[in-house]
Formats: C-alpha cells, structure tokens, sequence
C-alpha cells in the first residue's frame, strides 16, 4: 500500500486551470502542470482499504491502488508498466474519463477521495516524456497470417485493433473521416485533450503493424460483401451516430444544428490552423447568441467551444432539474452520482438553466432562427408537465443540440451485412460480442449504446479477445467485461 498515514495528513488536491481570460484566447488544454513531487503525495492518500471498489467503478479493471503504491514510492516506469496492464490508451482516459473510479473509491464514504484520474495521466504522460512507451509488434513467430477488419477508428476500435495486431493477427482500422480517432479527433475539443496525444499513440499503433485506411466510408465505398470476403473476421466499432432529434416547431430552421455538426467543423479548423489564427468554422458561435440543448459533457464541449469562437451569449438548457451539490441519499456510495458539477467550460461562462423544455423555434424575417421559445417543467409521474405561465423566449442565433445518440446507423453497412438489432437500436451480440452474421463481431457504442469512453475501451479489449478465440480457437487476451455488465447502480 502507498503512505499508511496519507489519506489523514494530506488533503485532495488537483492542478490549477490557466486564468479564463487567457485560456479562452486559444484551444490549449486547461490545466497548469503539476509537479511531480505533489503528485506522489496525493498517490500516498491510497488507503488500504481492503476491498478496492475503484476497480468496480472501472470497466477496465484498472490496478488502482497497485500504480498509486508505486508512484508514491518513485517508481513511475512500473507504474506505467500496471496502468498498462489494463488499459491501451491511459492518456485519453485521464483526461476524458469522468472516473466513475473516484466516486467509487473507499475513501470518498466520509471524505474527498483519491485523485486517481490525475494520477493516471500523469503516470502516462512522463512514460511518453521518458520514452517508456513503445511500440510492441508480436514477435515473427507469432504472425497468424489472419486478416481482421475493423470498421471505425474511436476508442473501442483502436483498442480492439492494437489487442488483435499484437495477438498476431493482420488488422486494417477502416475510418471514412480523413483521418483516424473517431470521435476523439473530430468530437473531443483540443482544450480537452489535445491530438498530439492521439497521433503520438497512433504512431505507436503503426509501428506495431496496425494499417489504417481513411476517407473510406465502409458499406459505400466498399460494399459488405466485399469485407466479408476479404477479411476473416470484422469488428464493428463505428459508434452510436443517430442524433437524438427535437421534435418541435422550428427545429429545421437554419440555425439549428446536432452538435457533432458543430463540434466537428471547429475541431477541423483547429487543426488546420496547426497553432495559428483559427478560422471560423462553416457553423460559428461568433458574435451570436447560442442556447445548448442538453446538459451532458458535449453540451459543455459546445459551451467551451463557443466561447472561444466569440459567442456573444450561452446559454444551456436541461429539462431535469438543478442536480444537488452534495451526494443524494439515493444514489449512495460507490455509484456515481448525479450531483452538480463544474467543467472548466462552464467556469469560462454563460449561463445553465434547468427544468424547462423547449416548446418552438422562432424564425426571424429572412427565416434563420432568432428566439427559442420554452417553458419551466416538473415531473410528475415520469413525465416532465409544463408549468402554466412560465413559457418566455431567449434569443437564439444558433441552437446547439447535445441531447444524445438513439442507436447505430441501421442504413449502409450494417443492412448490407445482415446484423441483427436489439430493441434500443443498437447491434445485436451474444455474450461473445458476436453479432447474428458468423465471424462478425461489434463493440463499443455500436453494441452497448452511448456510453463513457472507458467502457468503450473495456469493450475494444473484450471483443478483441472473443475474435481471437474465433480465429485461433483460444485466445490469452484478457476480456474485462461481457456484453451485459452495467455500470454499478
């Protein structure tokens, strides 16, 4: 265990944000540098507590109190060799993951839990400073001489694919963006992670002997058959991508848009200005007025983006109402709480409005949106009723819908394979994460539904190990979770 006396002498502490007023001026990442000296005490806070439940509040299974021990005894090259163990790709999880693993962690039942999430990114981003990461092609001998597609480049098939490449086993990653990482590259803000760390990690991928084909949109470009008869196996891992739709008068006027339309167009121009002046986007917040519909994390990641392009006001709108500060006795520890957070987009600005629903939005004479028209909501009996005289217009410029995914894209590919669908519009699979057509396999989104990054991961690695017991007839790839574990609730 790491310090016995830590989680009583030191008190949590997480790094600085760089000033608002500075950091809204670029797409830089937030937060200051932590000294790593700082780091190794908040890693002594780990308690022998017994029954580590962070490892139940992570699907990957990650050995928490394993890397904390070890970072707070120096020895920060095996850390990483643990967090390794787990995990394909730590330096997207530590900066995205909303770490169910701290609220989970035995410590946080009376007091603020370990900084697991912190120490994580920190383990791996000095593994990547020290050289300590490199690429880990399977050894001649282990080349199995199979061909594996997967189709989709998010965090499921990047893990999928790097477990099959090293198991042996010859992997094409098709992507039908210009360019690999899914919604990491094109949904994900720079300010929340920026892509150096992705291309770093791709890099390593095509060391390994991982191909990656983009600008080809799989079940267009090349039919299903066509994969099928090419590859012993495929992984589907192209996410949930059937936005969520707002079923109100207006909602088709100009102006109103998905927000991966938005995020996208802004991530591009990002990167097209590769550190200088940013472009605006096709579909800009400057000098507009913008209300967000939806209160999630790409709700925010729309929130920070905006006030970077120069909105002239934000605004979120989400129909449940305020979560409380602290803890609810109904979601007692070690679930994950739906209490009121503050992202650093949020301490950048604008304004959060809960408890009302959108009713109409308005057009101004040339047709664009101007106004979006709502009304304060309670619950009652599972539906959210309208609250007699409380209806009032905001002035909108550009509507920013953030409200979610309903399923997999059931058109193109997927209708040319023949996979079947469950109920909630996601593939089908069986415990195997094989789907109803043989040697076709789905992980991630695609098969679970929308779901947080780290589950996605713990999908990629699963899956990947169901594929290589179906091409090798076993398989030593772990596979931390089955197609039916759920979040603890």
């Amino acid at each position: 265990m790491a310090d016995p006396k830590g989680f009583m002498t030191t008190r949590r502490e997480t790094p600085g944000r760089r000033p608002v007023d500075v950091r809204i001026q670029d797409y830089h990442e937030v937060y200051t540098e932590f000294p790593h000296s700082r780091l190794e005490e908040q890693a002594g806070r780990c308690m022998d507590c017994g029954i580590p439940f962070c490892h139940q509040g992570c699907p990957l299974g990650n050995l928490i109190p394993e890397w904390n021990d070890l970072v707070w005894r120096h020895d920060w090259r095996e850390a990483a060799e643990r967090l390794h163990a787990t995990n394909n790709f730590p330096e997207f999880t530590g900066r995205l993951c909303p770490a169910p693993c701290e609220t989970a962690c035995v410590l946080g039942i009376n007091a603020d839990p370990v900084t697991i999430k912190q120490v994580e990114v920190e383990i791996i981003d000095r593994a990547w400073a020290e050289g300590w990461v490199t690429p880990r092609p399977p050894a001649p001998a282990a080349l199995t001489g199979r061909k594996v597609a997967v189709i989709g480049s998010g965090p499921s098939g990047l893990a999928a694919a790097q477990q099959l490449t090293r198991a042996g086993h010859t992997v094409t990653v098709y992507e039908r963006a210009e360019a690999p990482g899914g919604l990491l590259r094109y949904g994900i803000p720079e300010f929340k992670m920026e892509k150096r760390h992705l291309d770093q990690r791709l890099d390593q991928m095509r060391a390994e002997g991982t191909t990656f084909i983009c600008d080809l949109h799989a079940g267009l470009d090349m039919p299903g058959d066509e994969l099928r008869a090419g590859y012993d196996a495929i992984v589907l891992a192209g996410g949930a991508t059937v936005p969520r739709g707002l079923p109100v008068p207006g909602a088709g006027l100009p102006g109103v848009h998905q927000a991966m339309e938005y995020l996208p167009l802004s991530n591009r121009a990002v990167t097209a200005a590769a550190g200088g002046q940013v472009a605006d986007p096709a579909i800009s917040a400057r000098g507009k007025h913008v209300i967000i519909i939806g209160g999630g994390d790409t709700g925010a990641d729309c929130l920070g983006t905006a006030h970077r392009q120069g909105a002239a006001s934000v605004t979120q709108l989400e129909i449940l109402p305020r979560p409380p500060e602290h803890r609810p006795e109904t979601q007692p520890w070690p679930t994950y709480p739906m209490t009121y957070r503050v992202s650093s987009a949020h301490e950048e600005g604008g304004e959060r409005v809960y408890a009302v629903s959108t009713q109409e939005f308005v057009a101004d004479p040339a047709g664009r949106v101007r106004a979006l028209r709502l009304v304060e909501v309670e619950s009652s009996g599972g539906r959210f009723l309208p609250i007699a005289g409380t209806e009032r217009e905001l002035p909108c410029e550009l509507a920013l819908l953030a409200m979610g995914f309903t399923g997999a894209q059931p058109e193109g590919l997927l209708a040319q394979l023949g996979v079947g669908f469950d109920a909630r519009g996601n593939v089908a699979r069986d415990r195997s994460f094989a789907t109803s057509v043989p040697g076709v396999f789905v992980a991630g989104d695609m098969g679970r539904g929308q779901s947080l990054i780290v589950w996605a991961i713990a999908e990629g690695r699963s899956a990947a190990a169901a594929v290589d017991e179906y091409l090798a007839g076993e398989t030593v790839l772990p596979a931390p979770i089955l197609p039916t574990a759920r979040p603890m609730s």
